[in-house]
């Protein structure tokens, strides 16, 4: 799914994935101080999508591997049959793409999908719940990891992308995962922004 333009900027966009029918309370919070969010698939129900609230109120997301009929309730499957596979965002800068990832070997994945959208100044993709910012060379190529309770690899994560027209930043967000009861309080993981 191509779109027109979105916004002259800066516009922050939260970045997430692989919720597979849950999203952190923490995840959503950050979404909401953003513009618009983007989901990168195994979303796992509509209302995952429902909670996300930035401020613009659009949300994009695309088809996971786990995003099919039997594993999504029956009440949701008309939302699940318009997911596309792909999503491009005309940002300020450059194009947002976003796919899950599933569809690409392991092996060279980055390279790949380079390859594939060489007009991209980012690509997002889910599917490993590995958070990855590979920054070093256009496009960027981002995992926001995991942002549900399923293999988040240390906590539950998202990204904000700040696009402005020269130049983009990006914020990783790391929590930790869910309290046990008797367990310590969660806290917040910073990292520090990347910057193109």
């Amino acid at each position: 799914m191509d779109l027109g333009p979105i916004g002259s900027g800066p516009l922050r966009v939260g970045i997430l994935s692989d919720t597979h029918g849950w999203v952190d309370p923490q995840v959503l919070e950050v979404v909401s101080t953003c513009d618009l969010a983007v989901h990168g698939g195994d979303i796992g129900n509509g209302a995952v999508l429902g909670q996300l609230r930035p401020r613009q109120g659009a949300v994009w997301a695309v088809s996971g591997n786990n995003d099919v009929q039997a594993k999504w309730p029956e009440s949701d499957r008309d939302l699940l049959a318009r997911l596309p596979a792909r999503v491009t965002l005309p940002l300020p800068g450059g194009l947002l793409v976003v796919v899950h990832g599933h569809q690409t070997q392991v092996r060279g994945r980055h390279d790949r999908l380079r390859r594939r959208f060489p007009e991209a100044r980012a690509l997002v993709y889910g599917h490993s719940h590995r958070c990855v910012l590979d920054t070093d060379i256009r496009p960027w190529v981002l995992n926001p990891g995991a942002a549900g309770r399923t293999r988040t690899y240390g906590g539950p994560s998202c990204l904000v992308l700040t696009a402005d027209v020269a130049v983009w930043t990006l914020e990783l967000h790391r929590f930790a995962p869910p309290a046990s009861p008797g367990s310590r309080p969660r806290t917040h993981l910073s990292h520090p922004s990347t910057k193109s």
